[in-house]
């Protein structure tokens, strides 16, 4: 068969590592490792949007605070559990600045990335009440979490939201917390990787169903300020960053430097625990745990077991940015504007070859141009789209394995994509329509 990448390749390789099992359900990495595979033997070189990688430079302000770090001597010192004191109160100042909340320092804990954050969430949050232990996910979402929950012995539930939003929102909510067996609430906002953003009604509802049902809410904010219709830049200075710490007592915020400060290879991220929420005492924790307080458990209990304290020297480099950020001197949403500049460009060659948008409404308006987007191909499923564009030199997930509902989708991320590359998109895209082409 005629397909930009070798056929016979492709199917080789598809055996091998995929075999007999539904591509549909593999894993990113699985799907990183296909692609790897094949770009070696054939030497094309794929537009990868399976993987949420930043494609922009590290934020040189970390990386230099690193090196003086690395001069004063710290790598020979165990880090602070709890992290260290520049980090901690720079991002209490971020919080306020960029959030207007109002977090203790102490509440502010570094993690190993916002993987490792909801990772020691589900080991305390969920262990709190011996009634419960389960998550509900807002979705779709990403998929390794459930995977960590799946790997803790867990139970979770969840439902696309996208039939769910504005006022009926509520409704679907209750339904599920009023059963009673849910310890934490999470979601993704912006999501990944439908990129719908909730509105401030939405996250009362969540705030609110959250105090009812004393439920904790996980707001996953890998993405933070990367809704690009608004202007998040400014600190101190609305609009905010939405949050649902507006509307609740009991909530965690999951931050990541890896898409706004392109810090990924660092695993840095941030745990910021409500004040009210790391002071709360949980008899039930006293089960796992040498103390029933939420703040203690997380950081004494889980951290310390997961990995007793993040790198040295990366928190003085994720403090260094937050300081810079938090002083008016970084302008950190400016540089990853081009994830949306690409996105625009990208969704406008899918859907003059044929393709549609998934997830194509937040709301009343048009989904915003952000990190992801979601693609479909009239006829085809999922799985069928994802192993077809494999053959054209395309690579990307489902949405199957996001949680969403909408079995015909693939999720793209626009991240790794150069400009340069959109001349080979658009050929392969026409090719791909050319072959496969639609009743209309």
């Amino acid at each position: 068969m005629n397909t930009p990448v070798n056929y016979e390749v492709v199917r080789s390789k598809l055996d091998e590592i995929i075999g007999e099992a539904d591509i549909g359900r593999a894993s990113i990495r699985e799907i990183v490792k296909l692609v790897n595979h094949i770009e070696r033997e054939t030497g094309i070189e794929y537009i990868r949007m399976e993987m949420g990688v930043p494609g922009l430079p590290p934020a040189a302000i970390a990386t230099e605070a690193e090196k003086r770090a690395l001069d004063k001597g710290v790598a020979s010192l165990y880090p602070n559990i709890e992290g260290i004191y520049e980090l901690k109160s720079e991002t209490s100042r971020f919080v306020k600045l960029f959030m207007d909340l109002d977090v203790d320092p102490r509440g502010c804990i570094p993690s190993v990335g916002s993987m490792m954050g909801s990772m020691a969430c589900f080991m305390v949050a969920n262990r709190n009440n011996a009634d419960r232990e389960g998550t509900l996910f807002i979705d779709p979402g990403f998929p390794v979490q459930k995977s960590q929950i799946e790997m803790l012995g867990q139970e979770f539930m969840t439902f696309d939201v996208y039939n769910y939003r504005g006022d009926k929102l509520r409704p679907k909510l209750e339904s599920i917390l009023a059963g009673g067996k849910v310890s934490t609430i999470l979601y993704s906002n912006p999501n990944n990787p439908a990129w719908i953003c909730f509105t401030e009604e939405e996250l009362k509802t969540i705030g609110e169903l959250a105090n009812r049902y004393d439920a904790i809410v996980i707001e996953d904010l890998a993405y933070f300020g990367m809704d690009f219709r608004k202007d998040y830049s400014v600190p101190g200075s609305p609009p905010f960053q939405p949050t649902v710490g507006k509307y609740c007592d009991n909530y965690i915020l999951l931050i990541s430097s890896s898409k706004v400060f392109s810090y990924a290879g660092q695993r840095a991220g941030m745990i910021v625990i409500s004040d009210t929420l790391y002071n709360r005492q949980y008899p039930d924790l006293l089960r796992y745990f040498t103390s029933d307080r939420f703040g203690h458990c997380i950081v004494f209990g889980a951290l310390y077991g997961l990995s007793a304290g993040v790198t040295h020297t990366v928190q003085y480099g994720l403090a260094a940015v937050l300081k810079a950020v938090n002083d008016g001197g970084y302008k950190f949403l400016e540089e990853v504007r081009e994830y949306g500049h690409k996105a625009e460009i990208m969704k406008r060659l899918f859907t003059s070859n044929g393709f549609g948008i998934v997830y194509d409404r937040d709301l009343d308006e048009p989904i915003a141009d952000g990190f992801y987007f979601t693609i479909s191909y009239p006829g085809f499923t999922g799985s069928q789209l994802l192993e077809r564009l494999i053959f054209y030199g395309i690579s990307a997930i489902t949405l199957g394995i996001t949680g969403s509902e909408r079995g015909e989708g693939l999720r793209a991320c626009v991240s790794l994509i150069r400009r340069d590359q959109f001349p080979d998109l658009e050929q392969r895209l026409k090719k791909f329509a050319e072959d496969h082409p639609t009743a209309s």
